[in-house]
């Protein structure tokens, strides 16, 4: 566990939506994400202005989903890559499209700090039930005809919350962060890291081999409150596409929750008061990392983060009702 630097605010772990750098409905070409990338980075520099030492966590749904499309286009003339070194391999171009956005922009802002990225292992079990039951959907919305092709030929499809064909993985759940030292002697010292892209590559020990790799995409939310719980952070902020968390969202009930207690959210995801494909995920990421640090959890809209620090927006999430 790492030591905050005497006249920081502490350690926050930020998680960025991979939909972020690739919004839903937009093909996105490497160099619109580059530009969406630009436009994500606004609350990672403030935060950084204002003395925290930071690690960010980046999804990869669409993006490694387009991995899987060009290799089956590929198939016939290179070996397909498995979907764990994927996982791998948008890390590493995401975070260094991340890593090279945020140097431009803390220099713009005047802000002396370093950047780095550390493709990230994440221990997984190996019997956990979710490698076998694909829930996580990555990739694009698909035309019908698409989707009842790729199911013919054996891989899973489901529709989304919007009623959207797309692939769904399995997720298994993360159990801890193999690179941690590393990330925490970085981030110690000042470095902003991005850790942890697309959830990490879930990896298991076997008895014989050592460490192998699994075929699955681990949920970013819940991998960040991993690395936000062992890195010892007082903070886990969670940057998505809306301003707060909903209850009963797209209902004429619809209402903003701004605080919530570890009992409040948990009594309302039992109630099924999220949406199980968008919300729920992270709101259940946010109350492990509560529960287990007795730190805080804020879920906001991309470009509000400094203000829901702040306590000016977002939904707050603590132990105990504020």
């Amino acid at each position: 566990m790492s030591e905050t630097p005497a006249g920081t605010p502490g350690v926050a772990v930020i998680a960025l939506g991979g939909n972020a750098l690739a919004p839903a409905g937009e093909r996105s070409t490497i160099h619109d994400q580059f530009r969406h990338t630009r436009e994500s980075l606004g609350a990672i520099v403030d935060l950084a202005a204002d003395g925290w030492n930071l690690c960010v966590v980046h999804g990869n749904g669409p993006q490694v989903g387009d991995e899987l499309v060009r290799n089956e286009a590929a198939r016939v003339e290179i070996a397909p890559l498995p979907l764990g070194v994927l996982v791998a391999g948008t890390a590493g171009w995401i975070g260094y499209m991340i890593q090279q956005s945020l140097e431009n922009a803390l220099r713009k802002a005047g802000a002396e700090r370093e950047v780095a990225t550390v493709i990230t292992q994440v221990q997984v079990a190996p019997d956990d039930p979710a490698l076998t039951t694909p829930t996580k959907f990555i990739g694009h919305a698909l035309p019908e005809d698409r989707a009842r092709r790729l199911a013919d030929a054996g891989v899973d499809v489901k529709q989304d919350a919007r009623g959207r064909w797309r692939r769904v993985v399995g997720s298994p759940r993360p159990l801890a962060i193999h690179e941690i030292g590393v990330i925490a002697r970085l981030v110690k010292s000042g470095t902003i890291v991005v850790a942890c892209g697309g959830g990490g590559a879930p990896i298991y020990r076997d008895r014989e081999l050592g460490w192998e790799g699994l075929d699955a995409v681990i949920d970013k939310d819940l991998a960040a409150a991993v690395l936000a719980r062992d890195l010892g952070a007082s903070l886990l902020l969670i940057l998505t596409d809306v301003d707060a968390v909903y209850a009963d969202f797209g209902t004429p009930r619809q209402r903003a929750l701004r605080t919530m207690s570890i009992a409040e959210a948990d009594a309302l995801d039992r109630a099924g008061a999220f949406g199980e494909g968008s919300m729920a995920p992270k709101v259940r990421a946010a109350l492990d990392f509560v529960r287990r640090t007795g730190g805080r959890a804020i879920i906001t809209e991309l470009s509000r983060g400094r203000e829901a620090v702040r306590g000016e927006a977002g939904t707050t999430i603590t132990l105990e009702s504020l």
